[in-house]
C-alpha cells in the first residue's frame, strides 16, 4: 500500500477523541476552580497538594518524551504504531510547563519549602552552606526554568519536525531524529534528577539520597507507559488503530510495563537498604517518618499493589494480549503513582497518616486539564505520519493481512 492511497483522513483520530476532549475540559475545569476555592482557604494545603499534581501530571508529560525519544533511538514496529500518541503526550508540555508558576509562589511566600528561611537554617552547620549557596531563591527559580526550557526544546524539535513528515513529498529523518535522542535522553535523565532533588526532596532539606531521582525517572517512564496503553484501549475499537495495533504490539507494551515496575521497585529497596544498613540519624530520619503514624501501611500497600501484584499479573501472555485487562491494570498503576508520590510528599509536613481533599481533587483537576489536551492533541494529527518510509510498511503489513 502506497502513501498516495492513504489521506489525513484514513488516519484521522476517531469521534470518540473529539467526546473525550470534552468530558476532560469539563472535569477538569470544575475541579480546578473548586482547588482556587481550597488555595484561598487552605494556602499551606492547596501548595503541598499542587506540588503532587504538579509532579504527577509533568512527569506523565516527560515520560512521553523518554518513550519517544528511545522510540527514535532503537527503532521497531511497536514504537510506531505509539508515535502519535506519545506525541500528543510531549505537546501537553505547553501546559505544564507554565503550571510550575504555583510552585515559585509557594516557595516565595514560605509555605512550601523550609530552607527559604535562611535565618533557621544558617544556625544548624548541615544545612547552613546549602541555604547560602545552592538552596536559595534566585538558584531554585533559575535551575526549575532551565530544566524547563531544556525539555521544551526537545519537545518543539520532535514535533516539529513530525509534523512535516505529514507533507509531500516522503521523506526519512530517522538519522535526525537519532542525533537528538541520543543526547536528549543523557540530558533527561540527568535534570530529572536534579528536578526531583529540587523540587520534592529538598522538602526535607536535612535528606539525601543518591538514586532519587532515578525513583522519578522509572516512575514517569511507568505512567507515560500506563496512559498509551489506557489510549490504545479505545482507540483500538475503531479505525485506523483497530487494523494497525496487533497482540504483538500489546504484548511488547505489557512488557515494557513490567520492566518498570520491577525497575522502580528496584530502586525503592535499594535506596531503603542503603540508607537503612548506613543508620546515619541525618539520612534515616526520612524513613522513620514514612515507617509509623499509619504511612508505614501505605508503604506496605506500595509494596503489593505497586510492585508484588503488577508484577505477578504481568508475567501473564493472555493478560498482555489482552485490551482491556492490559488497560485496567494500567489505570491502577496510575493511581499507585498518585499513591507513590503523596507517601513522598506529606509526610514531610504531617507525621502522622494524613490526606487532604486537595490531595485528590487538584490532581484529579489537572489530570483532567492534562488529558484535555492530550486528547485535543491527539485529534489534530492523522494517527500515523503520512510521509514516513515507515508508514509504507506499516500499511503494506495491514494491506496484505486484509487480503489474506
Amino acid at each position: 500500500m502506497s502513501t498516495a492511497r492513504v489521506t489525513a483522513s484514513d488516519l484521522a483520530a476517531p469521534v470518540i477523541v473529539q467526546t473525550l476532549e470534552r468530558r476532560s475540559l469539563l472535569i477538569g475545569g470544575v475541579l480546578s476552580v473548586i482547588s482556587v476555592i481550597g488555595a484561598i482557604f487552605q494556602p499551606a494545603q492547596f501548595f503541598r497538594s499542587y506540588l503532587l499534581a504538579y509532579m504527577l501530571c509533568l512527569g506523565a508529560t516527560l515520560g512521553c518524551m523518554a518513550w519517544l525519544l528511545l522510540v527514535h533511538l532503537a527503532g521497531g514496529r511497536w514504537g510506531f504504531v505509539i508515535r502519535r500518541i506519545l506525541e500528543a503526550g510531549t505537546r501537553t508540555f505547553w501546559l505544564t510547563g507554565p503550571l510550575v508558576v504555583p510552585i515559585f509562589v509557594g516557595m516565595g511566600t514560605g509555605k512550601l519549602y523550609p530552607w527559604t528561611d535562611v535565618q533557621e537554617m544558617s544556625k544548624e552547620p548541615g544545612t547552613r552552606h546549602l541555604v547560602q549557596s545552592y538552596l536559595t531563591p534566585t538558584g531554585f527559580t533559575a535551575r526549575s526554568i532551565a530544566y524547563l526550557v531544556v525539555f521544551g526544546i526537545v519537545i518543539f524539535l520532535l514535533n516539529r519536525w513530525s509534523g512535516e513528515q505529514d507533507h509531500h513529498p516522503e521523506r526519512d529523518m530517522g538519522p535526525r531524529y537519532r542525533n537528538l535522542a541520543a543526547p536528549g535522553l543523557l540530558l533527561y535523565g540527568y535534570l530529572i534528577g536534579l528536578a526531583a532533588v529540587d523540587w520534592v526532596m529538598s522538602l526535607d532539606p536535612h535528606w539525601t539520597s543518591t538514586i532519587y531521582g532515578l525513583l522519578y525517572l522509572a516512575g514517569e517512564a511507568l505512567i507515560a507507559m500506563c496512559i498509551t496503553i489506557a489510549a490504545i484501549s479505545i482507540l483500538v475499537k475503531y479505525r485506523p488503530m483497530s487494523q494497525i495495533v496487533t497482540a504483538a504490539n500489546l504484548k511488547d507494551y505489557g512488557n515494557f510495563t513490567l520492566t518498570f515496575v520491577m525497575v522502580w521497585a528496584y530502586f525503592s529497596f535499594s535506596q531503603w537498604l542503603i540508607i537503612w544498613s548506613g543508620n546515619q540519624p541525618d539520612e534515616i530520619s526520612w524513613y522513620m517518618t514514612r515507617l509509623h503514624g499509619g504511612w508505614n501501611i501505605v508503604g506496605e500497600f506500595l509494596m503489593v499493589f505497586h510492585f508484588a501484584v503488577p508484577f505477578a499479573l504481568l508475567l501473564s501472555r493472555d493478560l498482555k494480549k489482552d485490551t482491556r485487562k492490559l488497560a485496567m491494570l494500567a489505570g491502577w498503576l496510575i493511581l499507585m503513582r498518585w499513591l507513590d508520590l503523596l507517601w513522598n510528599i506529606e509526610p514531610t509536613f504531617h507525621r502522622t497518616f494524613f490526606i487532604s481533599w486537595l490531595d485528590i481533587v487538584l490532581p484529579l483537576g489537572m489530570g483532567g486539564l492534562w488529558m484535555w489536551m492530550f486528547w485535543r492533541n491527539l485529534a489534530s494529527r492523522p494517527l500515523m505520519v503520512l510521509y514516513d518510509p515507515r508508514t509504507v510498511l506499516a500499511l503494506e503489513e495491514v494491506h496484505e493481512h486484509e487480503q489474506q
